[in-house]
């Protein structure tokens, strides 16, 4: 059943406000397609279109996407050659429909580090696309939530050291207002494709309280319904944010 459906008391459950997913499993779809990495790749990308658009549908307000992680240098060379030709391709084809759907597009991650033209396409669209307010997607690129962590501390450290900052007035908020997310709600729902069951560094701070679906299906397979059964999981479940049961 969708979660969209009526429960039996007339009321459509609450989609969660903010999802984030792991989108695993390209490469390895890919070989058993008898197809290079890249292809697996290609056909991520139109998972993504597919899971914006179901997500908007469902009345999601934020979703972030982990496209390619600081480890992630660590691959082939042509891989990684052919992932950011890949990223090119998609700001340039994607951000204007994003944007003709009241989209928000968004970075996270030591963008810096990317070639200097996907770093234009990336300012261009979010520039573009920053008054748009039905729902913000978050691209995560060369992000590494350990990394994130070490650079909101140092930030903490060093506005401490200039007397900005008393160490003894540290506390979560502040905390939180130094990493990259800081202007997002932390996600509701996690899900990782590809039965794998790790958050292999990512939103470590972020996902305290967030609950987890792993799915059997590759990224490159990811269909609506594979996001509506993975809400309505969540609408199942009781948060209780550290607190007992009932």
């Amino acid at each position: 059943m969708s979660t969209l459906a009526l429960r039996q008391d007339g009321l459509v459950p609450a989609p969660p406000t903010h999802i984030a997913i792991i989108m695993d499993g390209n490469r390895r779809w890919a070989r058993a397609q008898h197809k290079p990495p890249i292809y697996g790749h290609q056909q991520g990308a139109e998972a993504v279109r597919r899971a914006v658009e179901a997500c908007s549908k469902a009345g999601v307000r934020y979703l972030t996407l982990f496209a390619f992680s600081s480890e992630n240098w660590r691959r082939p060379p042509d891989e990684v050659s052919g992932l950011m030709n890949l990223l090119r391709f998609y700001l340039r084809k994607e951000v204007e429909e994003l944007h003709k759907n009241g989209v928000r597009v968004r970075s996270i991650g030591e963008v810096d580090e990317l070639d200097p033209d996907i770093r234009n396409l990336l300012q261009r669209g979010e520039e573009q696309t920053r008054h748009n307010v039905r729902m913000t997607v978050t691209f995560a690129l060369n992000y590494g939530a350990r990394q994130e962590i070490v650079r909101a501390a140092q930030a903490l450290a060093l506005d401490a050291c200039r007397g900005e900052i008393e160490p003894a007035a540290i506390n979560e908020a502040s905390f939180a207002s130094r990493l990259f997310t800081r202007e997002l709600p932390d996600p509701d729902l996690l899900i990782r494709t590809s039965g794998e069951q790790r958050i292999s560094n990512f939103l470590l701070w972020q996902l305290a309280y967030t609950e987890f679906v792993f799915v059997q299906v590759p990224w490159p397979e990811f269909q609506e319904e594979h996001l509506f059964e993975a809400i309505d999981e969540f609408t199942r479940r009781e948060r209780r944010y550290g607190a007992s049961a009932g």
